[in-house]
């Protein structure tokens, strides 16, 4: 079953935070060490930690530089602080390589490493979308940017940690609706800028992330962190009903008036009773013929419609007319309205959105008298409400080849399939 991971960033997010996050959910942190330790980097140590936010338990991940490292950018400083003390559960290596790093240095950095390919594969996909940014931000090419922002060793641990965390738990779908920023400005190396930062703004525009501006007067989401969301976020909106699996809380650096926590739950949609929605496009159409009519039920039939029906009906001036009545998802609703008025003479389509109650469907393979046949099986719920219905097709088939009666045919399998399937369920 896939696993779909939602994270909740009322309070921003960053590199770190997600770190926590991911750990706090049970991402395996001896594993996490033993990767970042494979990384080609020098120069840092790791702690990770409880502390409390607001009076909520949550982990902590914190890279920390050696001093006399070079690498130690805006976004560092700014959450960090000056002069803060921290006790060192893991260390690395203390030569200091005097660089500064680009998009190439970095893909060599990660492809050199021992994480697995698919924490590779989202590594560097991350900082894809962090360099694009940057350049974007700075008037230069990709290639070209100065990557203190990209290159700094913390930005490198946090999303090469945030990437083995992703893998270690097997997330599959990612859901993040909105990330909550703050406004004002911020220092950074090149001096005041606005928040939310270039990047951000950068990353959020090209990637159709959703801001949710608030009037705290900070930095709450970093450009690690919307880098992040860009790259591994698949949906947008939550299923209506779900199930909490887990709950993990990572912790930011600051309290703005806020607790400074990002949270990430491991969600399970709620599939027992499916209620979802479909469109109802209607068109009351006076002045096509039967066989252009059954044309265009063709053509809606393949561009995704569900089903596909005409009512007769009588309109103004008594003139004999049909009424086109098409169910369809959202997503197909612009394909099939342009199949409407390109194959038909109607100048207006009626929309209505509407909720819908379904019993599961699953098509199945029973072996019965007459041969293997496919049975639809729907079931309500955990109810004993179940249905089931042979597939026309396998009744065809058998009754061609028996050269039997459709109807005997399709009336034997389903009574031989409701006994097998009533076995099921017992």
């Amino acid at each position: 079953m896939a696993k779909t991971l939602y994270l909740e960033c009322y309070s921003g997010i960053s590199g770190d935070m997600t770190v926590g996050a991911l750990l706090d959910l049970g991402a395996d942190q001896r594993l996490l060490e033993e990767q970042l330790r494979s990384l080609p980097v020098s120069g840092f140590e790791i702690e990770i930690s409880r502390v409390k936010k607001s009076g909520l338990d949550a982990c902590d991940f914190r890279v920390i530089l050696d001093k006399e490292h070079e690498n130690h950018d805006h976004d560092n400083e700014y959450l960090y602080g000056h002069g803060h003390k921290h006790e060192h559960h893991h260390h690395h290596a203390h030569t200091h390589d005097h660089i500064h790093r680009g998009l190439p240095e970095i893909r060599e950095i990660i492809l050199h490493s021992g994480i697995t390919e698919r924490a590779k594969k989202t590594a560097l996909a991350i900082f894809q979308v962090l360099a694009e940014a940057e350049a974007k931000a700075h008037g230069t090419s990709i290639d070209e940017v100065h990557f203190h922002e990209v290159g700094a060793v913390d930005s490198i641990v946090d999303i090469v940690a945030a990437a083995v965390c992703l893998d270690n738990l097997a997330v599959d779908e990612v859901i993040v609706p909105e990330l909550y920023e703050g406004r004002g400005t911020v220092r950074c190396q090149h001096g005041i800028i606005p928040v939310p930062v270039p990047a951000v703004v950068h990353i959020a525009g090209d990637h159709g992330i959703t801001l949710h501006m608030t009037d705290t007067e900070a930095e709450l989401v970093t450009p690690t962190g919307a880098a992040i969301v860009a790259a591994v976020r698949t949906a947008d909106r939550l299923p209506k009903r779900y199930k909490i699996l887990r709950t993990g809380m990572g912790a930011g650096k600051r309290d703005y008036g806020r607790a400074s926590i990002l949270r990430g739950m491991l969600i399970e949609p709620d599939t027992e009773e499916a209620a979802d929605f479909v469109y109802k496009l209607e068109s009351n159409i006076d002045d096509c013929t039967g066989e252009a009519l059954g044309y265009v039920m063709d053509r809606l039939f393949e561009a995704g419609a569900r089903d596909v029906n005409y009512i007769p009906v009588y309109m103004k001036k008594n003139r004999p007319a049909y009424q086109l009545n098409v169910l369809c998802s959202e997503e197909t609703v612009p394909r099939i309205e342009e199949i409407i008025f390109k194959e038909t003479t109607t100048i207006g389509i009626r929309r209505v959105r509407m909720e819908r109650t379904v019993m599961r469907r699953e098509i199945r393979t029973l072996t019965t008298s007459l041969g293997e046949a496919k049975v639809k099986v729907c079931r309500l719920g955990c109810s004993d409400i179940i249905r089931v219905y042979p597939e026309y097709e396998s009744a065809a088939d058998i009754s061609r080849e028996k050269k039997l009666p459709y109807q005997d045919v399709w009336r034997q399998l389903q009574k031989e399939a409701c006994v097998q399937i009533e076995k099921c369920y017992e």
